[in-house]
């Protein structure tokens, strides 16, 4: 929806017996219609109000944030006037209407839940929805003759539903101009474009192959034994045929770049507060003191030339106005005094384990990982080296996926770091009652009550999950640094948030936020206190760390009413230093955002806060191309 002018108005027009109630009214460009031709009025706006109040129960809403606290919406002055009254102030009611739908989808029940699930028959923008492929994952956007403002450069956009370990093959191939790609793939753009000498790197099939592995290949192949040379010079040729691959992608490559930004999402470590040892705020604090997130941030950022800063609020990024940081709640990362909180809690070094016996299957779909997570080098750039661009899970975009896995949660099993083998502690972590300690006591694993603390750490295994075994590795390392231990669990992607996060099915898990610009509205499911709903469950809405309190939920809702910016902005950081205060969730980095561009492509990559232009994209004439400009370019933009 595009207006010419909004405004909030407070006036005793409006007013009933006590005070001034808070109206907005939207002015409307005078050339606004939808794609059938019909002007965008006050009608449209009445229908979605109607539809997202939670009035109706027949609409299957997900939430009604904002719309329920709208007394009326109708005609101001004119048509191009819509005045929305208020009934409670609402601090964030510029997150209504964007977008705006018309009446035709939310006007009835039948045609809000199920007639626009497949198809929008009537739309507004520079370009509309003209044909949707399920077979092919494929959406195709036209250019909206019908579209008031600036028209867009390009005919049309296809989009396209790629994997990500496909996504260099097809913008080799030509099937896509631009899309967002991982590290891995990254550094085989940016190679392409290197001038290949012999101080280029060698990538590719037979960039781990030695002059010894090839001396020694070739003494195979063209050995005595005819057996061992035939199966040599067939893999030599599966080889070479591969190299031969590699090359021809490396030269269609050459005609891309990357693009480059920090996206508004962040990382953070989660930890489950409903129950086991992270139940107790003391072992949560000890946990988030534990981590140098400078250096975990460092690992993931620094390889790829980005701003390593780490992530100092839960509730806005860096260049947002409610941000600041206040991690200064939690304390520094200081391990004497994580230690000092653990035994706090009663988790002391040196204490006995009782046995325990432990089953040796892990049930189907996991895998455990811990043993390859404690190999990382803590001070390696493990970053660099992922394959993933920790992209697979931005809560509130993945956790909508259809489909389920049986994969579920080992009973107790895995081969994590400083696990118990059966049968008692590991050896020469205990020692008999009076010994002195060792030199390194402080590092030992804790116990209580005759049991380890070992905690669950829950990852998931499909693409674009290496940098998240990264960086679960390098928290593993600072954590067994305090005496804790972890089991590394990998669970299959389809079943990651639905049957282990929304479930609460771990002790530690590792996904990601996008950033909002109202966060007194859009944060307050994510981190309000936990409460019983109706039928005896725990109604978390979206805090999957079940951590929270009755503080934090209480300035979140002073701040969704409270209309001065500047009041609202305190609020919010005072909730975020309260958040940061409890432990539960621990934010680590903001997520980098890679994106493979053909260089004749203007105005579109890597947006970062920017809110994309569509009409603006569109390739570079030959006349403005550059030396490296792709002449066969063609007059479309294709993305995933």
């Amino acid at each position: 929806m595009h207006t010419t002018s909004y405004s909030v108005v407070h006036s005793d027009e409006y007013a009933d017996n006590t005070e001034p109630k808070q109206v907005v009214v939207y002015r409307l460009a005078q050339q606004a219609v939808w794609s059938d031709g019909r002007e965008i009025g006050a009608a449209d706006f009445a229908a979605q109000w109607r539809a997202l109040s939670g009035r109706d129960t027949a609409y299957w809403t997900a939430r009604n944030a904002g719309y329920d606290r709208i007394e009326k919406v109708e005609r101001g002055k004119n048509d191009l006037e819509v005045k929305v009254t208020f009934s409670r102030p609402y601090a964030d009611w510029k997150s209504l209407f964007s977008p705006l739908y018309p009446k035709e989808v939310m006007g009835s029940p039948d045609s809000f839940n199920d007639g626009a699930r497949k198809k929008l028959k009537v739309t507004a923008g520079p370009f509309t929805v003209d044909k949707v492929d399920t077979e092919e994952e494929e959406v195709v956007l036209a250019r909206n003759p019908r579209w008031w403002g600036s028209p867009a450069k390009l005919q049309k956009i296809v989009l396209r539903a790629v994997p990500h370990d496909k996504r260099i093959s097809a913008l080799s191939d030509g099937t896509l101009d631009l899309a967002e790609i991982d590290p891995e793939a990254a550094r085989r753009v940016t190679a392409a474009a290197l001038p290949q000498d012999g101080n280029t790197p060698l990538m590719g099939p037979q960039a781990d192959r030695s002059a010894a592995d090839a001396l020694r290949s070739w003494a195979v192949a063209n050995g005595s034994d005819e057996d061992d040379a035939d199966e040599e010079i067939s893999a030599r040729k599966k080889l070479r045929k591969k190299a031969e691959k590699y090359a021809r992608q490396q030269k269609a490559l050459g005609g891309f770049e990357v693009r480059t930004s920090l996206e508004p999402a962040y990382t953070q470590l989660a930890l489950n507060g409903a129950e086991g040892p992270l139940s107790d705020e003391r072992v949560r604090r000890a946990v988030a003191r534990a981590l140098d997130r400078k250096d975990i941030a460092g690992a993931v950022l620094k390889p790829l030339g980005l701003p390593a800063e780490p992530v100092g609020s839960h509730l806005a990024l860096s260049g947002q106005a409610a941000y600041a940081d206040s991690s200064g709640a939690l304390g520094k990362p200081d391990a004497k005094e994580a230690r000092a909180l653990l035994s706090d809690a009663g988790w002391v070094p040196g204490g006995p384990v009782k046995e325990e016996k432990k089953d040796a299957e892990k049930d189907e779909g996991e895998e455990a990982a811990g043993s390859e997570a404690d190999k990382e080098d803590t001070e390696g750039s493990g970053g660099s080296e992922g394959d993933g661009d920790d992209g697979t899970y931005i809560v509130g975009e993945d956790d909508e996926k259809d489909g389920r896995s049986d994969g579920k949660a080992p009973n107790d099993s895995g081969t994590g770091t400083g696990q118990l083998k059966q049968g008692g502690a590991p050896a020469g972590a205990y020692a008999p009652k009076g010994t002195a300690a060792p030199a390194r006591a402080d590092t030992a694993p804790v116990a209580k009550d005759g049991k380890a603390l070992v905690l669950r750490f829950v990852l998931p295994s499909g693409p674009g999950s290496k940098t998240l075994e990264t960086v679960a590795g390098r928290i593993a390392k600072m954590l067994e640094r305090i005496g804790i231990r972890t089991d590394v669990f990998k669970v299959d992607n389809d079943s990651y948030f639905k049957d282990h996060i929304a479930s609460g099915d771990f002790d530690l898990a590792l996904y990601s936020w996008p950033a909002t610009a109202f966060p007194a509205t859009d944060a307050r499911p994510v981190y309000s206190k936990p409460v019983p709903a109706a039928d005896g469950s725990l109604n978390v809405e979206q805090n999957w760390t079940r951590v929270g309190t009755d503080q934090v939920d209480q300035l979140f809702e002073q701040a969704i009413a409270t209309l001065d910016d500047s009041e609202r902005r305190d609020l919010v950081r005072k909730a975020d230093s309260r958040i940061w205060a409890a432990a539960g969730s621990i934010p680590l980095y903001q997520r980098p955002q890679l994106v493979a561009a053909r260089k004749t492509l203007a105005n579109a990559g890597a947006f970062g806060f920017a809110t994309p232009v569509y009409e603006d994209m569109g390739f570079l004439k030959k006349s403005a191309r550059g030396p490296e400009g792709s002449p066969g370019a063609k007059n479309s933009a294709s993305g995933s």
